[in-house]
């Protein structure tokens, strides 16, 4: 009996994951119909980033304080508060703001899109669409990913800069380190490869949330609950597979 349920499981599992691969690549090779889908590209990027900047905003700041606070109080034991600046900026635009944006995005954005597409599937205007000859890959399913792989890097730029300020300010407020040693010390520690290896770890993240919020959704069924289900695995997901891509993204640029 156990070895029939982890046999399944693991069938389970592997068919979830061909699933999501086959809806990425459909949505790659949808790409031939960008500029026909332009406006509907744009109005998700616009969902996709005002949704996100508020949430991101206070979520990067306090990130960046806590750093600060708690490397700081530390390193104030052994009279080297004045690197917390390296510290945060590093620490913001290898990890921290990658992996919080994507978080952000997966519980604001991904569930959103599950839902959508999950409500659209049971009340059958998905099959309606495919009775007017319209692909809901190309039509809803491409423009979403699309939109969430260009939305999370620019997210997470925004979201480093200001956990560097907001760690600046802990760090002049309660460590007394001036703002010019702070941001001195923080630019001549981060290096270019930081920034990139953040910012590509950022375009994984968004496109995995993208494909797996469209996934959920176009796979939802037995109405109303069907939705509430397919949007709660959207979220688990997304962070699960947040978390293996960035230990194997951080392994592939820093591990080898």
């Amino acid at each position: 009996m156990l070895l029939r349920m982890l046999t399944d499981n693991i069938t389970n599992v592997t068919q979830d994951i061909g699933y999501h691969l086959l809806l990425l690549s459909r949505a790659v090779t949808a790409r031939r119909y960008f500029s026909k889908r332009l406006p509907d590209i744009m109005h998700q990027i616009e969902i996709c980033a005002f949704g996100g900047f508020p949430v991101a905003m206070l979520v990067a700041i306090f990130t960046g304080m806590v750093l600060a606070l708690q490397t700081g109080l530390t390193l104030a034991d052994y009279g080297q508060e004045a690197s917390i600046g390296s510290l945060v900026a590093v620490s913001m635009c290898r990890e921290m703001g990658p992996v919080m944006t994507g978080y952000i995005m997966a519980g604001l954005i991904g569930s959103t899109v599950a839902a959508e597409l999950g409500t659209m599937k049971v009340s059958e205007e998905l099959d309606a669409l495919e009775v007017m000859s319209i692909d809901p890959v190309q039509f809803l399913v491409m423009p979403r990913v699309l939109a969430m792989a260009l939305v999370c890097p620019l997210l997470t730029i925004y979201t480093n800069v200001v956990g560097i300020v907001g760690g600046g300010v802990i760090g002049n407020v309660v460590l007394d380190v001036s703002y010019t040693l702070y941001f001195r010390n923080a630019m001549e520690m981060l290096v270019l490869k930081d920034i990139y290896t953040g910012l590509f770890k950022a375009l994984i993240f968004g496109v995995t949330i993208g494909v797996v919020g469209c996934a959920q959704g176009l796979r939802a069924e037995n109405g109303a609950a069907g939705v509430g289900q397919a949007t709660m695995k959207s979220v688990v997901i997304s962070f699960v597979a947040i978390l293996i891509f960035d230990f194997i993204l951080t392994y592939l640029f820093y591990g080898v």
